[in-house]
């Protein structure tokens, strides 16, 4: 079975998505990284085959 998700060939991908966010995403994850939108826990950079989304 092929591994689709969080492949470590998408790593730097996935580093440099995070390296390079506009402020506006900056702004965004600074409050969802800790919890603050009513206590969900959001994943950022998650890579799902050759395509890298936020959950």
């Amino acid at each position: 079975m092929t591994r689709l998700f969080n492949r470590s060939t998408e790593k730097e991908k996935r580093k440099l998505l995070r390296i390079n966010m506009p402020p506006a995403e900056v702004i965004l994850w600074s409050q969802l990284k800790v919890r603050q939108l009513n206590g969900y826990k959001f994943r950022r950079q998650y890579s799902i085959d050759k395509f890298v989304v936020d959950l």
